[in-house]
């Protein structure tokens, strides 16, 4: 059907440009050649809104060989009708891609016609030249070539526009393509994969979802990830708001930290950066060095005085209870982990490194141990304040008879009575 239109449009034109010639009139030739024009973009358009053009995955020639449904005009059509192969992807894919082939026919069809008719137009310009030159008819020839340079110019945007479809619906295939069956895909891969560079593939993809060719197309606030589904779309800004929302509630902790150390005193505040340190150190033996079970051993480690400093820090009159802490405990702990990593580290292990070893791994544990024993010690005073809080609680409610025993006597008063 484009085809015989291409041609009935193709002849309207040439027979009107002749007309003008052979008459010398060309007063209706402007407007001949735009109502032509006219009709052949309402032919495309129509084209445009009658169809899509994605196939879907599993579709087209492999799939009409398949089914043996279609004939040559039906593909011709715009509309690959092929029996699915994965009829659920196939389903999928009808609401996440237009779908047809009417935008590439229909680009295809204007750049032939720009490009076909463009040329014409400059060889019947080059031809009333001639004619003008040898009849002397210089008027009437200057309109004429005025009227087909304006179609020239219609002509070549017709090829720039058809050109520009066409080569957009190629790039549309191959994105998809590279997508697949997954509902989301980084524009960088895009970029590789297709040859292009990500700001074009950006630009490209922006004007694809604006086109309504990605009908439920996204793409975030950075360029960097497409999103072909509006459930994919919600899981991405569902996670953007939780990362946010983590990220201001850390800012915020930190920020409440920050102002809880600078009320301590420097005394307190250098105790503590000390004690980070070592945690620190602590962290980077246990990095260094390999085995499950002494990894278990260090990790306790870190963890019991990395709650150490924070129980002071909570409690700074604390300081006082971790003097030997800081004076012999831990600095001894750094200098048996530095020995076990040289140790560890010996090509040969002989007797006395893995002797030396289990020793350095058994003083580990004694230390754990009294790392526990004073992390408790720490809390204490505020056992002790527990103590004294529901002991306090508990004598007012047996006052008032709450309790399970003031109950009892007072059921019993009652019987009496």
């Amino acid at each position: 059907m484009i085809n015989n239109d291409w041609e009935r449009f193709g002849e309207e034109i040439r027979r009107t440009i002749q007309d003008a010639v052979d008459n010398q009139d060309f007063r209706r030739l402007n407007q001949t050649v735009s109502d032509t024009v006219g009709r052949a973009m309402d032919a495309v358009s129509d084209g445009l809104r009658n169809g899509g053009w994605y196939k879907g995955p599993g579709e087209g020639s492999a799939s009409r060989a398949e089914n043996g449904q279609q004939t040559k005009g039906s593909a011709a059509g715009g509309f690959a009708q092929g029996v699915p192969r994965a009829g659920a992807i196939k389903s999928r894919a009808k609401m996440l891609y237009l779908r047809g082939t009417a935008p590439k026919v229909g680009g295809i069809f204007l750049a032939a016609t720009g490009y076909v008719f463009g040329v014409a137009s400059l060889l019947v310009l080059f031809i009333l030249f001639l004619i003008g030159m040898k009849t002397g008819l210089e008027l009437g020839i200057r309109i004429a070539g005025g009227l087909l340079g304006a179609a020239a110019v219609i002509f070549a945007a017709m090829a720039y526009k058809g050109t520009g479809m066409v080569c957009s619906v190629g790039r549309f295939r191959n994105y998809v393509k590279v997508l697949g069956t997954r509902e989301y895909c980084n524009t960088e891969e895009l970029a590789k994969k297709t040859g292009r560079t990500v700001k074009a593939v950006v630009k490209d993809l922006k004007k694809m979802i604006r086109k309504g060719w990605f009908l439920q197309g996204h793409l975030d606030d950075k360029g960097t990830c497409l999103m072909v589904s509006n459930e994919a779309y919600a899981q991405y800004t569902a996670l953007m708001e939780r990362m946010s929302k983590e990220k201001a509630d850390k800012e915020a902790a930190e920020e409440r930290q920050r102002q809880e150390y600078e009320k301590l005193s420097p005394e307190v505040q250098n105790i503590v950066k000390a004690g980070d340190d070592y945690v620190r150190k602590i962290r980077e033996a246990n990095d260094v060095i390999p085995g499950e079970e002494i990894s278990a051993k260090i990790s306790r480690m870190e963890m019991l005085v990395d709650r150490i400093f924070d129980r002071v820090e909570e409690n700074p009159d604390s300081v006082d209870d971790i003097r030997k802490l800081m004076e012999y405990y831990l600095p001894t702990t750094i200098k048996l982990l530095e020995a076990y990593e040289e140790l560890d580290a010996q090509p040969i292990q002989g007797e006395n490194i893995l002797s030396s070893k289990r020793e350095i791994e058994k003083t580990l544990d004694t230390l754990n141990i009294a790392f526990e024993k004073l992390l408790d010690d720490l809390f204490q005073d505020t056992a002790w304040d527990v103590s004294t809080d529901i002991s306090v609680l508990n004598t007012m409610l047996a006052q008032e008879g709450l309790t399970e025993d003031g109950l009892k006597a007072s059921g019993n008063k009652t019987d009496r009575k």
